[in-house]
């Protein structure tokens, strides 16, 4: 079979550094209690890990607020520690991939802190400013995911700058070519220190329309998914100007073709946009712009298997040669036995949904903790951190509950900290711990390690091709294909035992991969939550 990229059908472990391991008793994870967990990593049998922000930030939005994209915060440690864990990751045979958020800084960044200063200065047109409306109102109505207006006034310069997120992070102006040269300037310094990717943040929001034309309303009933409240009106309008304009192409091919000058980098895309599948197709598709792209389409509530099948199918029709990556969990929604699972969350639907997720064609992220099977965790108004959630509760209380830190023993603080940590540790988690699990040859996490040890041996599972067949409503089933081999994987998601008549053709049931079904004849008899593997 022809050397596939390392990348293509990998397994990528998202590491939230603050909530990994606190290695100095000050409540928080960092970059050395990473390094003390890679080979804890490294046994779960996945290929990369992605390190979300650890640069100099204000904290006001956790690290994605960046005000020097050349530092490590000192609340998770040093260069040289990244250095060290880039070393040492390689030595385990991982790659290292890191955040990258190109289309806004802190306003605690220097360049802001200039550029609002006046009109005429060296940065005067680094950010996105626009004059008031002739009364004294923003320029349109673009909204602020987390809350208000995307607008803010600044007195210095008489001036209005955008911010698609929290006020306290203004969006550059990529319309300005030497912004677009600094960026590529900051990306290629990680590039240099030998990072072998990037998880680039909410990049299709780098460009704005210049004419600044408002936003169409949205019908009410088109407002619920991608991760947005319906009671956040950011919902109520259809975000066709201020992100995902057509420049945006122009500059992914600049930054394709950096990462070309490097060997084996790839690059990984979050995708929101009115239209996230095709988005993904187009910031993917050929061999000019992002190696991969993905989505909330699949970290939304709704959880059934003819919805998973819609949602791939119809990437799968516009992506061509593109690759895609899919998640089901990471820091912004919550946990997805939870969300996912509700009064059905239990040991069996956890170990399903991550045999489901490794088994889709593309590459995959896995949040951690999923592979513990962790719910999301309850919390108090306050004991929340998430600015986000503080502005929405309670009607939506944030995203928090999936940050709780990893529980590691059933001690104190679940083993992650000696002190008392940035959010708590639940008890129920520490009840699903690293220890007690690894000692448990049925547990989830075991039931993780033996299923992406026997994955790497399909080849069908890791490169190959999807093509989705209709059993029964309550089971995803689909081929995997490639020249090598032939799967029919079969997913219950159901709380019930199904019967379902297994296709025409001569299929000889798997096993290895950790799970039992009872295949008789041409009928197979799936337990709740149940997978099945056939190869023909």
């Amino acid at each position: 079979m022809q050397q596939q990229p390392w990348w293509r059908g990998a397994i990528i472990y998202q590491v939230y550094p603050r909530s990994l391991m606190d290695s100095n008793g000050d409540g928080v994870g960092d970059i050395p209690g990473i390094i003390s967990k890679l080979d804890y990593i490294a046994s779960l049998g996945v290929d990369a890990i992605w390190v979300s922000p650890f640069f100099r930030s204000p904290m006001k939005d956790f690290g994605y607020d960046i005000s020097d994209y050349r530092d490590v915060d000192p609340l998770f440690g040093t260069l040289d520690d990244i250095d060290e864990l880039i070393q040492q990751s390689h030595q385990r045979g991982l790659k290292v991939m890191i955040d990258q958020v190109l289309s806004h800084t802190s306003d605690q960044h220097d360049w802001f802190q200039e550029s609002r200063a006046s009109r005429d200065n060296a940065k005067a047109d680094w950010y996105v400013w626009a004059d008031p409306s002739e009364d004294g109102t923003p320029p349109n109505n673009w909204l602020a995911i987390f809350g208000g207006s995307a607008w803010e006034w600044e007195p210095r310069r008489g001036q209005y700058y955008l911010h698609n997120f929290l006020k306290s992070q203004p969006d550059l102006n990529y319309h300005n070519p030497d912004v677009q040269a600094q960026m590529l300037e900051e990306v290629e310094f990680w590039l240099k220190r030998g990072v072998d990717g990037f998880r680039l943040d909410a990049i299709n929001f780098c460009f704005h329309d210049k004419s600044l034309r408002s936003n169409p309303p949205k019908p009410a009933a088109e407002r619920k998914g991608r991760g947005f409240s319906e009671d956040n009106p950011y919902a109520f309008q259809r975000h066709l100007h201020d992100n995902t304009q057509p420049e945006n192409i122009a500059f992914l091919q600049k930054l394709r073709s950096l990462f070309d000058r490097y060997q084996q980098i790839v690059s990984l895309g979050e995708i929101s946009s009115e239209n996230s599948l095709q988005t993904m197709a187009d910031y993917s598709r050929g061999n000019d712009k992002l190696h991969m792209t993905y989505s909330f389409e699949l970290l939304t509530e709704e959880f059934s298997p003819r919805y998973i099948r819609e949602t791939i199918a119809t990437l799968e029709e516009s992506l061509g040669e593109g690759w895609p990556c899919w998640a089901i969990g990471n820091h912004d929604v919550a946990r997805v036995l939870s969300r996912w699972g509700g009064d059905h969350a239990s040991d069996d639907l956890a170990k399903m949904l991550n045999a489901m997720l490794l088994s889709l064609r593309g590459s995959v992220c896995s949040y951690q903790g999923e592979e513990l099977g962790l719910n999301e965790v309850e919390l108090t108004l306050e004991q929340l951190q998430d600015p986000y959630g503080i502005a929405f509760w309670p009607m939506f209380k944030g995203r928090d509950g999936c940050r709780t830190p990893m529980p590691w023993n059933d001690q104190q603080h679940g083993g992650f900290s000696s002190v008392k940590p940035w959010l708590p540790v639940a008890t129920e988690h520490c009840k699903r711990s690293v220890a007690s699990q690894s000692a448990d040859q049925t547990s989830v996490l075991n039931g993780y390690r033996n299923f992406t040890a026997w994955r790497k041996a399909q080849s069908a599972l890791r490169y190959g091709d999807i093509e989705f067949i209709e059993l029964h409503d309550d089971v995803l089933s689909f081929y995997r294909l490639c020249e090598e081999q032939t799967l029919l994987c079969c997913f219950n998601f159901s709380p019930n035992s199904v019967e379902l008549a297994m296709p025409q053709g001569q299929w000889q049931v798997l096993s290895g991969h950790g799970f039992t079904a009872n295949a008789v004849a041409r009928s197979l008899t799936l337990p709740p939550f149940g997978v099945s593997f056939f190869q023909k």
